[in-house]
Order: C-alpha cells, then structure tokens, then sequence
C-alpha cells in the first residue's frame, strides 16, 4: 500500500478572471516533479454569484505544452477556443482541451446559469504532455455526465464516475496521452475504496466535499489534498461522512519542465518560442 506523504491543506484564495475563486491546491511550482504527470490543481469551493446579464468568466489567453480538464460540480462553464471548439457544461460534466502546439481559449459562465445566479463550484487540472506530444494539434473533448460510466461500490457505499483510466474494470470515456486516472468518487459515510494504482505512479485525491481517513489514521477534509508516495502500490480512502472525493493517478513524466504562465515546455527557449509564436498570431485568432 502506497504511505500518505503529505496532505495539502490552507492554500489561498485568489480569483481568475472574475469568475473563478479558486484556490491552487497543487502547483508544480511548489511541488514539482512529486505531482507528475499533473501540474496545476485549481479548486473553486461553492461560492454564490447573483444574476447577471454579462457572464463573468476569463477572457481569451494562451496555452501550450499541456491539457487542461474541467469538471462542473455546481453552475455551468461555455468554452470557444482558436482551434474552432466549443461546448457549454454543467453539474457532472468535464471539458478536456488539449492545448499541446497552442491555442487560444475563454471560459465564462453559461448565459443561463449566469441569469439565473446561484451557486458556482469547479475543479481545473492541468495535464503535462510529454515533449513528443506538445506540439500536436490542439484537441477538445466534451465528456458529458451521461457519458461517464459510473462503478456503484459494495454494500451501496457510494459511486465511482470514471472519468479516465479505468476502476473496477471500467474504462473512462476520456482519451489521453499518458496513462491518467481521473475518478469522481461520491461516498457516504463508512465506505472504503481501495484504488489500483501501479508503483512509482503518482496518486492523489481533492476533498470536495466531506471528511476522509487516509493512511493508518490521517483524516483530510473539504479543500484539502492527500498526496501518496509513488513506491507501493494502492492508495485508500475511507468516508467519515458523506463525501465527494476527485481522485488523481498517473505515470510521471520524467522530463525537464519549463513553465511561465499558460505555457509549459521543456526548454526555456521553447518558452521564448511559445510567446514569440503567440505574439505573431500563430495560436490562432478569436473573433
């Protein structure tokens, strides 16, 4: 069994855009080559908009080198990038856009929900591509919730929606470059999973919602990251409460990782390149 080696706990609040209070629970800047093949976490905990007739969100900006993966718990998300994709998700669905070469995107909220107001709350996860697959043509998948096979646990202990990799011999809808586990466990209180994940992979799990036991006796609770050691193998996870639990796992990348801002290469002069290459209106342009 994997050791708990750390858990996560008063990352700050800040807002991207104006509309996403988030709160970066990883970082490869901080954490570095432990989290590979992940390199952000931002979590948006539950926060009240009021209506509106102009939808907050994050204007247009760069990427390259990486993947970002969004999953809606509550509100709704429109996404329209350079490369031509679009797609509008709520509660239960994931957005993966796959950066890679470059692109430029904007997230805001969707018009209905922004209308209506109420309570907003999202997960974005950057994914690494390794240095072979950075400069691939950009990508976007829409992976709506009826879309995303769901494991019901042992003595109705909850429900495991497999976003990625496979659990229990379900395989996610999501396609990847590297072998990536993304599950979105809901659990009520008592339940105990026990998630198969090889040695020397990278395994850890965002608290949504609730208390969990991790370890011998560990307890994490809502915004707060459990970080497992790569040597073992398995990593579990045992609801105190009701709970909702994002769980990461994947194989390292072991390369070098330059990043600055929206882009993430290998080199610094692939960075130089990047923003040379944004500044010239190779990532494409937006209307």
């Amino acid at each position: 069994m994997k050791r708990v080696s750390a858990i996560l706990r008063d990352a700050q609040p800040h807002w991207v855009g104006d509309g996403f209070p988030v709160r970066s629970v990883l970082s490869h800047h901080q954490h570095g080559a432990a989290i590979s093949p992940f390199l952000l976490l931002d979590y948006a905990p539950p926060f009240h908009f009021p209506p509106t007739d102009q939808p907050r969100g994050v204007e247009r900006h760069p990427h390259r080198g990486f993947e970002t993966v969004t999953i809606v718990y509550q509100g709704g998300l429109a996404h329209r990038d350079s490369a031509g994709h679009s797609g509008v998700i709520g509660p239960g669905d994931v957005q993966w856009m796959t950066a890679a070469s470059g692109v430029l995107h904007e997230e805001f909220h969707e018009p209905g929900y922004a209308a209506r107001g109420g309570i907003f709350q999202v997960a974005q996860l950057w994914v690494n591509l390794p240095a072979r697959f950075k400069m691939s043509p950009p990508g976007y998948q829409t992976l709506l919730a009826a879309d995303i096979p769901k494991v019901e646990l042992a003595d109705a202990g909850g429900v495991v929606h497999v976003i990625a990799g496979a659990f229990a011999g379900v395989r996610g809808p999501a396609r990847t470059f590297t072998p990536v586990s993304v599950w979105n466990m809901r659990l009520r209180g008592g339940a105990a999973v026990t998630a198969a994940v090889p040695d020397g992979h990278m395994a850890g799990a965002l608290i949504v919602a609730g208390r969990v036991r991790v370890g011998s006796s560990e307890v994490a609770s809502e915004a707060e990251f459990v970080l497992w050691d790569r040597a073992g193998q398995d990593a579990s996870v045992t609801a105190l409460e009701e709970s909702t639990v994002l769980f990461l796992a994947g194989e390292p990348i072991d390369e070098p990782v330059a990043a600055r801002g929206p882009f993430v290469m290998n080199t610094a002069d692939e960075i130089q390149q990047a923003i040379r290459d944004y500044q010239s209106g190779k990532m494409g342009q937006m209307d």
